[in-house]
């Protein structure tokens, strides 16, 4: 008996090709957007094979979904052969032309079925009933089928639940698609919350206001904005504030982190200056005021600290020019 679906169905017996590039283009950019081709296995699309299989009392029941050039199975139940067959070949490409169930109760005595390879070799299909899976926005995106390798007629009950099902399929892939887009968001909440904490750290890193420093036996506590500037000594630190120095066992690296970024800047791979302290740039030093000079006895109130060549940039960059 020739193929055909019940009376309500509206599909078509010419090849997909034949209908209109522009749809079939948005129809292969609506299945893609799911992000379901080549995904692997979940329970409930075989579940959902399984009981149309139930249903139609066939062997052999499948999920499939029609690329450009393949049709491939989401849920395989009885199927033994590939995850996918070429596209003009398969059946189920005639389903998808309209929104009903497709049936070929003897695909032996169709015209347009005999002599496919799915018949005359294995797996030797001889009858084939399908759902097509429609979005809500009515776009066909593949089937749920029922195949049998001898002759079937379902019985209207049978058709009625195979829609059931076919609505349940794309329930299930609208679950899955808002569940994906649910994680990208969060992923992309994640990344926002990750940046707003890196800022909120860095924000709070650039204003701490005091250090403390170990001294003999006790700790001090030191305002950052008494510090004049730091000077590396060996595997020793001084740190210079208006009247007194403190050497702490610490690299310039280490202090140069809890300082105020926003303070302070390294303007010599041997010092660290607090920026509103410098009151001129000459030659290749920096006039800090209000720093004692601990190495010579001439009472200026300015002391010079040399620029290194590699920091001088990093400097002026820092300074508000005009």
């Amino acid at each position: 008996m020739p193929a055909k679906p019940v009376p309500s169905t509206k599909a078509s017996s010419l090849p997909f090709a034949a209908l209109g590039k522009e749809s079939e283009a948005v129809r292969l950019e609506v299945l893609r957007n799911y992000q379901i081709l080549d995904t692997p296995p979940e329970q409930v699309f075989d579940d959902l094979a399984q009981l149309a299989g139930f249903i139609c009392g066939t062997p052999i029941s499948l999920v499939s979904l029609i690329d450009a050039e393949r049709q491939w199975f989401k849920a395989k139940v009885g199927w033994d052969a590939s995850d996918s067959t070429d596209r003009d070949v398969a059946f189920c490409q005639h389903t998808i032309l309209g929104e009903d169930v497709f049936e070929i109760e003897d695909t032996t005595k169709d015209p347009m079925f005999c002599d496919n390879p799915l018949v005359t070799a294995s797996p030797s299909i001889r009858f084939y009933a399908g759902a097509p899976l429609i979005t809500p926005e009515g776009v066909p995106l593949g089937t749920i089928c029922a195949l049998d390798t001898v002759p079937h007629r379902l019985t209207d009950a049978q058709r009625n639940a195979l829609r059931i099902v076919a609505r349940e399929v794309v329930s299930h892939l609208e679950l899955r698609r808002a569940r994906q887009q649910l994680e990208q968001e969060q992923r992309k909440l994640d990344g926002l919350l990750r940046m707003a904490n890196d800022a909120a750290e860095s924000l709070y890193m650039g204003s701490k206001a005091e250090i403390f420093i170990k001294q003999e036996n006790k700790l001090l506590r030191v305002e950052t904005a008494d510090i004049r500037y730091v000077e590396a000594l060996g595997d020793y630190v001084n740190i210079y504030v208006a009247k007194e120095r403190y050497t702490v066992y610490s690299t310039m690296k280490e202090l140069e982190a809890k300082l105020p970024a926003r303070d302070f800047v390294r303007v010599h791979r041997k010092y660290i200056v607090r920026l509103d302290c410098i009151v001129a740039i000459e030659a290749d030093s920096a006039l800090i005021a209000g720093a004692r000079n601990w190495h010579s006895d001439s009472g200026s109130n300015t002391l010079p600290i040399p620029i290194g060549n590699s920091y001088k940039s990093i400097l002026m960059s820092r300074l508000n020019l005009v």
